[in-house]
């Protein structure tokens, strides 16, 4: 034990000593018979062919990896129909988020940001020295309040952030409704549009997000592997940008961010064979989605509309209470305390337990 001659001075920045806690979704413990549907992870586990590539890798882990990633980049820049220069990984999308903003936020720039979203969206922004400039989502629907986040941009704004899929909520933005807010927003004003959820959207009105960038040079969209394909546990997000921000956005990444096994999986997975099964597991995953809402709302529930792989119940001060009856049902579910549950999509028992805590609640 490390025992000090006297007590330690040295300061911590302000933004670091007031920073809000990440919390994050609640682990099964062993032993323990609990579902997890804490975590928006996807319940299925790796491909046969991904486990291959990953036991392959392993034995060069001895090795530093690839710096930036550059087979995975031309793969993600085919997949995602762009070029290699537009296309900047890291590890995970809050890596890449956080690599965004130091890019382009200098002290006291204000960050915009739809609220209730992405927990870690208050901790990037305080970290890159930003202010944080929250706007409530529409009460009732869980939508993204456009005009609202419009009206919020002033001469010191530097960055907006649109979460669509909305997490934890679940609604996407309409393609209609997101040009209207860009042509409301400076052209100077980065509007980063975070699609962590893409592959679980079905509804037709979302805009195409590669169009979008084409025509919209100041919006840089943010991407995981880890909900559709199943790689939370290695950590690969990307970034597609214009070529300029992309470059200032791979400079100040952390070097070597992107581990040799989480390359190696994620290219993988890329590959035509493994796209194919993935996208049928994101497809019954969406059939289970909309069996589980069709279920809560025969139970009684007005649910807002998610495109995502999880469901959002608003239960304001009883949502702990709430939580805490899922997990002594078994269930573990992600309270936010004072607004609601989010509750995502696993394997159709772990649903079908929850549905019946959810039917205890009405």
């Amino acid at each position: 034990m490390l025992t000090l001659v006297e007590e330690a001075f040295v300061p911590l920045r302000a933004a670091v000593s007031a920073l809000p806690a990440y919390v994050p979704g609640a682990r099964v413990t062993a032993g323990s018979q609990a579902w997890k549907l804490s975590s928006n992870e996807n319940p299925y586990p790796p491909l046969p062919s991904v486990l291959d590539a990953i036991a392959r890798g392993a034995t060069e882990v001895n090795r530093y990896p690839d710096m930036y990633a550059g087979e995975l980049v031309e793969a993600l820049a085919a997949h995602t129909g762009v070029a290699p220069e537009n296309v900047v990984v890291g590890n995970g999308s809050v890596a890449v988020l956080a690599h965004v903003l130091q890019a382009v936020v200098e002290h006291g720039d204000e960050v915009v940001f739809p609220w209730r979203s992405f927990e870690a969206y208050p901790i990037a922004v305080a970290v890159a020295g930003g202010k944080a400039v929250m706007v409530p989502v529409e009460g009732g629907t869980g939508r993204l309040d456009l005009p609202a986040m419009a009206a919020a941009v002033t001469p010191a704004t530097r960055v907006v952030l649109v979460c669509t899929p909305n997490n934890p909520t679940g609604p996407a933005v309409h393609a209609a409704e997101l040009e209207t807010f860009l042509a409301a927003v400076p052209r100077d004003v980065l509007v980063v549009v975070d699609e962590a959820y893409l592959e679980f959207v079905r509804d037709p009105e979302v805009p195409d997000g590669v169009d979008l960038l084409r025509r919209h040079p100041n919006v840089v969209l943010l991407r995981t592997l880890s909900k559709a394909y199943g790689l939370a546990g290695l950590r690969v997000g990307y970034a597609v940008a214009e070529p300029r921000l992309a470059a200032g956005i791979r400079a100040v990444s952390t070097p070597f961010g992107v581990s040799h096994l989480a390359q190696v999986a994620a290219l993988a997975s890329l590959a035509p064979a493994a796209q194919g099964e993935l996208l049928e597991r994101v497809d019954a995953l969406v059939t289970e989605r909309t069996r589980v809402t069709e279920s809560l709302r025969e139970q009684g529930w007005d649910l807002p509309d998610t495109q995502a792989n999880f469901v959002w119940f608003g239960l304001g001060e009883a949502t702990l209470q709430r939580a805490a009856e899922a997990k002594e049902a078994g269930v573990l579910v992600r309270p936010f305390a004072g607004d609601g549950l989010r509750v995502s999509i696993g394997e159709t028992e772990a649903n079908d337990a929850f549905l019946r805590v959810a039917a205890t609640w009405r």
